[in-house]
């Protein structure tokens, strides 16, 4: 690294305009530099400002913002006083853009070669023969299968983590000087995170490229960042060398996103009384699958033979990676998804295996509260609107009592009364997902199946809402079953584990027990992949040859 700086943001301030026209200054006066070869990362909560500082760096804003103030330096290049063709011409050569979804930076009709060779065309940066062969080779060093013939595929034949490192070939291809990662692992379980973890950072440092990694996620960043930015509300709260961030942090605030990372491990509410006591859940050989199905059977086969039992005011955990069909035992048990063969039996009863099949007091008495609160909230209705629904389906209430209702279920959730006016689209990710589950409250059920419901918020805003959980357990005797492929998000919840892979549930235990007492190799894989606070972490996995085996064979 040399002295001088690749990147350099003085007093950077960038202003946005209110639905009520109102102006308001998003970031206040944010300094720091990237030296060449060097990760920074940006970290916060939800609204902490780091990805509106991210785009900036390309001299890019979202709709209604603008920056105000101060500059922007990358190279040679004054990006804040730049004009916007020629901002274009940075983008993809001198600085490019890796995006947590990767889902939507492809072109669902288009091949992916065709999508990530496109910035050599746009720029003309090389013949059409040579940017492939050059894909090629990053598709190799991106740890790709079949890094001669993947370019062949479209979008929806590769799994997740397979196109997220694909759209960082997509961002690498044009050779940029720094490169922006914004949460890119965020959506991805445990065990496909690692591999995409390991697969950036190789090629980072074979490139001696630059990066800014925008995260919520201390343990993802302390693999990957040399240094570390701590916002919040749009201010640098504090800024050092990883290692100092994470071992003497100075600031309160930095602390509390230390602390809100080890959550607090669960103490269960109530004892099993197995002899006498009826499951308010039971599940026996269930099966379930897609598709149309011929000869009793569905055309794809997801989850077959999965048996446990949930009893009344205490939590089960399910967790494995994507595609092990934890969702898909959510669904069936919710009737969403119908199973083919088996039972699930709600207090001892045996429920029809379509939820058309049961009845209002079947349907009340089990919720299901989703991943994706944006895709769960009707966008035209109001959070009042939403969280009434279920009282009139339920209870039969209208007029003054639903709403009387509705703010008893919003304090609740400690949400404020006011917020049953706003949309969906205004509120925060936490806020929404507390609406998510004060619509499931109000139909006064006795379980609630939690799919991944904290998968997508913050590390700040998911403590507040497994916290939320347990009040909520501890004051209305409710059980959850939480879907999860975060294990320190089971700990803190549940009492018993299963863990499922391929479909089949190949291991039970106790959460309090699950890292001293899981034996199947599996388990064990997914316990060794979860990060940790530790800067060495990921280098010592890639040191142990059985991990790594593990890893190949799954």
């Amino acid at each position: 690294m040399t002295d001088t700086p690749l990147v350099s943001v003085r007093d950077l301030r960038i202003g946005a305009v209110t639905d009520s026209g109102r102006n308001v200054e998003i970031i206040r006066g944010v300094d720091f530099d990237i030296a060449p070869g060097e990760i920074l990362a940006l970290i916060g909560e939800s609204g902490s400002g780091k990805t509106t500082i991210a785009l900036s760096l390309m001299g890019h804003t979202r709709r209604g913002c603008a920056i105000e103030g101060g500059t922007i330096r990358i190279g040679e290049h004054d990006v804040t006083g730049m004009t916007e063709s020629q901002r274009a011409k940075l983008r993809g050569t001198e600085v490019s853009y890796v995006p947590q979804s990767a889902a939507a930076a492809f072109n669902p009709s288009k091949r992916i070669m065709d999508q990530v060779v496109e910035t050599t065309r746009i720029h003309d940066l090389m013949p059409r023969a040579k940017a492939e062969e050059h894909a090629r080779g990053l598709f190799r060093a991106l740890a790709l299968p079949n890094p001669d013939t993947i370019g062949e595929r479209y979008p929806h034949q590769v799994s997740g983590g397979q196109l997220q490192r694909l759209s960082a070939a997509m961002a690498l291809i044009g050779d940029p000087e720094l490169v922006i990662f914004d949460e890119p692992t965020t959506a991805l379980d445990v065990t496909t995170q690692i591999e995409v973890l390991r697969a950036f950072r190789r090629v980072m440092a074979e490139g001696s490229m630059a990066g800014v990694y925008v995260s919520h996620d201390l343990a993802v960043v302390a693999q990957i960042a040399d240094r570390i930015v701590v916002l919040k509300n749009g201010e640098i709260q504090e800024q050092g060398t990883t290692e100092q961030i994470l071992n003497a942090p100075e600031h309160p605030y930095t602390k509390e996103l230390l602390a809100a990372f080890d959550p607090v491990p669960h103490v269960a509410v109530k004892d099993v009384e197995a002899e006498t006591e009826t499951p308010i859940l039971e599940v026996r050989n269930l099966y379930a699958g897609y598709g149309p199905i011929k000869d009793g059977e569905p055309l794809a086969k997801v989850m077959s033979d999965v048996n446990f039992k949930l009893y009344r005011g205490r939590n089960l955990g399910v967790i494995g990676e994507s595609g092990s069909g934890k969702s898909t035992l959510a669904r069936a048990v919710a009737g969403i998804l119908p199973a083919y063969r088996g039972d699930v039996l709600l207090d001892g009863h045996t429920l029809a295996p379509s939820l058309n099949q049961r009845s209002k007091q079947e349907l009340r008495r089990a919720q299901i509260v989703f991943q994706l609160a944006d895709t769960a909230l009707n966008p035209a209705h109001s959070v009042g609107s939403i969280v009434a629904r279920p009282l009139r389906f339920y209870k039969g209430l209208r007029g003054g009592a639903a709403d009387k209702r509705v703010i008893e279920l919003l304090d609740m959730v400690h949400l404020p009364p006011a917020l049953r006016h706003r949309l969906p689209s205004e509120l925060s990710g936490g806020q929404k997902q507390r609406v998510n589950l004060a619509r499931a409250l109000a139909a006064e059920p006795e379980l609630i199946l939690c799919d991944e419901i904290t998968s997508a918020l913050d590390t700040v805003v998911a403590a507040a809402i497994l916290e939320l959980l347990k009040e909520l357990q501890g004051e209305l005797g409710l059980s959850y079953m939480f879907i999860s492929h975060d294990l320190s998000t089971v700990e803190a919840v549940c009492d018993d584990v299963l863990v499922m892979y391929k479909g089949e549930v190949v291991e039970a235990l106790p959460a309090a027990r699950m890292s001293q007492d899981a034996t199947h190799a599996y388990s064990r894989l997914l316990i060794s992949s979860v990060p940790q606070l530790d800067t060495g972490w990921l280098a010592g996995l890639e040191q142990d040859p059985e991990l790594l085996a593990a890893f190949s064979d799954r």
